[in-house]
């Protein structure tokens, strides 16, 4: 039996070299886990880190009832790493945070207050501690995401979310999937609310993300979108005569 379908949420953490971030993060869930708004374990997802983020991610998972993994063989990338926890968690609602902590699994309580009228609740960082050059990428990118895929995202990049697992496996994934959630929750006329969260700057281990894959990737993601959106198949199915009474 898959532990997770124990719980009413489970939240995916993607994990890449991210050893020295580690104690932060076991403290950060410990804490939290008890006073959860639903029932709520963790599952981290190793995406083929070349550090030792998995041998302390099976010692963390040992000492914590409440704590699985998956782990890649090679490394994957972010949109593979949530594609995963989405196709292995079994709970109803799933949740996404990075394991960089500059977002807190407290604020979880704030999103989960909205997930039975929405398929996806996800937050608008406030006060950001990036530097002024992320924060300029970021805004130039959310400017023409929005233009091209036509969501109502301020903040698309926000690392924490929660989503109604049945439709997060609908979406269709692809390489930089994780940057247009809004928008593909939305292809199946999904219900999206944003909630304010609170940021923190990074106090452990390095940025993955460069200008090149924080503006270029992103760019030409969009496009790849619009073609995937002219393409889309959507339905539903109103009535069957598959159920078998007994």
């Amino acid at each position: 039996m898959n532990r997770t379908s124990e719980y009413q949420l489970a939240i995916i953490v993607p994990v890449y070299n991210e050893e020295a971030n580690m104690p932060a993060l076991e403290k950060a869930f410990t804490d939290f886990l008890p006073t959860a708004a639903r029932s709520a374990c963790v599952l981290f997802v190793n995406d083929g880190s070349k550090d030792r983020s998995l041998e302390l991610l099976r010692e963390m998972c040992a000492r914590h009832e409440h704590f699985y993994f998956i782990s890649f063989v090679r490394n994957a990338g972010l949109s593979a790493a949530i594609k995963a926890g989405i196709d292995y968690v079994q709970s109803p609602f799933v949740g996404y945070i990075d394991a960089d902590l500059q977002t807190s699994p407290q604020d979880f309580n704030l999103l989960l207050a909205y997930i039975d009228d929405h398929e996806l609740v996800t937050g608008i960082r406030v006060g950001r501690k990036d530097t002024r050059w992320k924060r300029f990428q970021s805004k130039v990118a959310n400017r023409f995401r929005r233009m091209m895929t036509g969501d109502t995202a301020q903040d698309t990049g926000c690392p924490l979310k929660v989503m109604h697992t049945e439709s997060a496996r609908r979406v269709p994934f692809f390489k930089g999937m994780h940057r247009f959630l809004p928008a593909l929750i939305m292809l199946q006329h999904g219900r999206i609310k944003q909630v304010p969260v609170r940021h923190f700057p990074r106090v452990a281990g390095e940025s993955k993300f460069s200008f090149r894959n924080r503006s270029i990737g992103p760019l030409l993601d969009c496009f790849a979108f619009r073609w995937m959106r002219s393409r889309y198949i959507n339905y539903e199915v109103g009535e069957d005569n598959l159920s078998v009474n007994e």
